[in-house]
């Protein structure tokens, strides 16, 4: 599983403007320092989600192994740390609407329960906030693929492909995983549009794999 995660010590520089000291951004994590600012509920209600967040990280790694009633104990647990992230996320915003780390992390906990029209309410609220919001801009796109609004996808990839390669190659491992899935189980679409959406994945992520490797950076997997 490949997992989208900001480092646990950001630079303040990313969200001085918008959030309490002591919140770092997004998906990723943050831990409260204790300042006394009008905005320290929100920042704890916040980081009371990253921590609801992580502990599904937790399970889910769980979850790879488990099998039978096992599993469906785990899922729900999963499913209930999601929940209590939403909610705390939510009383986050009530306190600080223009906090877009919480819309962002709200939106990811959405789409983990399968809330992707609500999740994409969240990323563009996020967004219009802060609209180079790369992390938004990735996570947005997983949504849209899980509403199987493929060519919003790729446009998302091309603008992070131009701008941020770690985020593309994040979403590059998500169009993959979602042509298996799809290969599988159609749902309401053409096996046409899945095999023609596989090869542009095949072309786009060869052709970042040429260019990482011309440029000696690090090449993605996504197999």
């Amino acid at each position: 599983m490949i997992r989208k995660t900001t480092s646990a010590i950001l630079m303040a520089s990313l969200v001085l403007a918008l959030v309490p000291a002591g919140v770092q951004a997004a998906g990723g994590g943050g831990v409260p320092q204790g300042a006394a600012t009008v905005g320290d509920s929100a920042a704890a209600a916040y980081n009371r989600g990253l921590k609801s967040r992580d502990k599904a990280w937790e399970l889910t790694d769980q979850l790879a192994t488990a099998t039978g009633k096992e599993r469906e104990k785990i899922q729900k647990k999963i499913d209930k740390e999601y929940e209590k992230a939403i909610r705390a996320y939510r009383t986050a915003l009530k306190t600080n609407p223009e906090m877009y780390q919480a819309h962002s992390s709200l939106g990811y906990a959405l789409r983990k329960t399968g809330r992707y029209q609500e999740a994409l309410e969240s990323y563009d609220t996020a967004l219009g906030i802060k609209p180079n919001y790369l992390e938004a801009i990735e996570y947005r796109a997983e949504a849209y693929l899980g509403l199987d609004r493929i060519e919003e996808a790729k446009e998302a990839y091309m603008l992070l492909f131009r701008t941020d390669r770690k985020h593309a190659d994040e979403l590059m491992a998500a169009m993959s995983r979602w042509v298996v899935e799809r290969s599988e189980n159609p749902r309401d679409l053409s096996v046409a549009a899945i095999e023609e959406f596989a090869g542009w994945v095949r072309e786009r992520g060869g052709l970042a794999k040429q260019t990482a490797s011309l440029a000696g950076e690090p090449v993605g997997s996504w197999d």
